[in-house]
């Protein structure tokens, strides 16, 4: 036995060794003997060349032109049948994308066919005669001839669903910011095992006052997602979580396009979240889930223009030019307005794998950034809670009027402003000052500090610019600003400036 096993391993070790010299006479050996050739011709030519004489001189030289002629048109053969080869290779893909194309419109003309056969089988039925059994099947019946004979019927669908609903929610008694901030977390730690900090959570509401794109970032695994879907099942209403896709170029990829050839609207889930939000009083969550996978100033530009207008009536989407007597009915002449209760989330990872998003989105957004996970805290059982938006609008409007910003943390912020355009070039522009007014209060409102606010704004808002600088060059200048602050606010205050000043220089 012992000899047959060590008969099978020389056996399996000579099969290797074969192989091997096989793909080594190959590939690897017709290679050796070159330089070996070029040798060889350098010995012929100095044994002839002395002998050559003005003839053989010329005729070499011919030759030589010749055989170079030659190996050119050799790899010039080369080229063009590779071009050809590349060009066919390229047809057969055109006739592949074609070909899937065909197939692709098949099954929509099938779908088409399948739509109004059912609209005629439910016609067919309301010849008959019914009996009083069949009036609900026959409402329910109304409302599928309704979706499929509709250009929209996802939206048509939503229309069904709320129609003689009574989506009113009354007001909560005694409810202050600080409570509904406390309130979330406790749910949040309680019911889904999903612990924030305190500082985290306040700046998540003052957020959503001061802007309605909030920007979680950060690294894979910090909660980035959780935290807006754990914010839907608090407010009792599940947050529409929508992912980015890399290919996403423009708002065809958010909100769909007409179909020509169908006579439907390809309506996206983005769409139908957002045209839901337009029957509900809560507020509601859009989450554009790793929305910088593509270029975010691209596909939602549409949006951050239309958030920049003061006329909430303005903020109306075009969905089709030419109005038809079944479209939904929050649809007025194409258009969608986008209502006042809806708050767009975005998760982002900060890796190679994604874009770097632009000032342009920055300025626009509160941006909110996880750098750990939460660490596991004793929470009260906390019950989700239906708020109205109209009530936390209401909170956040007494919040501006309770603690407007003083005006000595007023002064001192333009003096850093000062400061940061002198030394860096930078300014801190209109819309950051116009969401200051806004975030301070609600942030106090919510039982954090004033300085905290402005330590959070000046961090997110004016020290991400500094990335886009020459650190390197800037690192004198940067602890100037580093003492500045502890100049003016007192040591102890801006720690989250004084971190990420520290990590600047630290990495650069």
């Amino acid at each position: 036995m012992a000899s047959y096993f060590e008969y099978l391993r020389y056996m399996f070790l000579r099969v290797l060794e074969h192989i091997g010299t096989f793909f080594y006479k190959a590939i690897v050996s017709p290679w050796t003997d070159l330089p070996k050739n070029f040798g060889v011709y350098n010995d012929l030519m100095g044994s002839h060349y002395a002998s050559f004489g003005p003839v053989g001189w010329i005729f070499w030289v011919i030759f030589l032109l010749l055989f170079i002629g030659l190996i050119a048109g050799l790899l010039f053969l080369i080229v063009i049948f590779f071009r050809k080869y590349v060009r066919f290779v390229k047809k057969e893909l055109d006739k592949e994308e074609l070909r899937r194309q065909v197939e692709r419109l098949n099954y929509e003309l099938y779908q088409a066919v399948q739509e109004k056969d059912k609209i005629l089988n439910l016609k067919i039925g309301y010849m008959g005669l019914r009996s009083p059994d069949q009036v609900d099947l026959d409402q329910e019946s109304k409302e599928v001839v309704e979706e499929v004979s509709s250009r929209f019927p996802k939206l048509i669908h939503v229309d069904n669903k709320y129609r003689g609903t009574n989506n009113d929610i009354p007001f909560r008694p005694n409810l202050t910011l600080e409570e509904l901030c406390n309130a979330f977390r406790n749910f949040a730690a309680s019911q889904l095992k999903l612990y924030y900090r305190e500082d985290v959570i306040k700046q998540l509401f003052a957020g959503m006052a001061a802007s309605k794109l909030i920007i979680l970032e950060g690294i894979s695994g910090t909660g980035k997602t959780s935290l807006a879907f754990a914010l839907g099942k608090f407010f009792k209403f599940d947050s529409a979580i929508i992912p980015v896709q890399p290919s996403w170029k423009d708002r065809s990829e958010l909100l769909g396009y007409y179909n020509e050839f169908t006579k439907k609207f390809n309506e996206t889930e983005f769409l139908r979240a957002l045209y839901t939000t337009t029957y509900r009083q809560d507020m509601d969550i859009i989450v554009l889930d790793e929305m910088n996978l593509a270029r975010i100033e691209y596909y939602f530009a549409e949006f951050l223009s239309i958030m920049e207008m003061r006329d909430p009536n303005d903020w109306v989407v075009d969905l089709i030019p030419a109005t038809m007597s079944n479209d939904p009915v929050n649809l007025k002449e194409g258009k969608l307005l986008i209502p006042q209760n809806v708050m767009f989330f975005g998760t982002a990872n900060n890796d190679d794998s994604t874009f770097t998003i632009s000032d342009k989105v920055y300025d626009r957004a509160v941006s909110i950034f996880f750098d750990d996970k939460g660490r596991p805290f004793d929470a009260p059982q906390q019950e989700a809670m239906s708020i109205p938006y109209s009530q936390i609008r209401k909170l956040y409007d007494e919040a501006i009027a309770q603690y407007p910003i003083s005006k000595d943390m007023s002064a001192k912020f333009e003096q850093l402003d000062n400061f940061v355009i002198k030394k860096f070039k930078l300014a801190f522009g209109n819309r950051i000052l116009k969401q200051l007014d806004t975030f301070i209060p609600v942030y106090v409102g919510c039982g954090g500090k004033e300085v905290d606010g402005y330590d959070f704004i000046f961090t997110n808002k004016v020290l991400k610019k500094f990335e886009s600088l020459n650190i390197a060059f800037l690192k004198d200048e940067l602890k100037e600003l580093d003492a500045q602050l502890d100049k003016m606010y007192g040591k102890g205050n801006f720690k989250m400036a004084h971190a990420y000043i520290e990590s600047l220089i630290k990495n650069n």
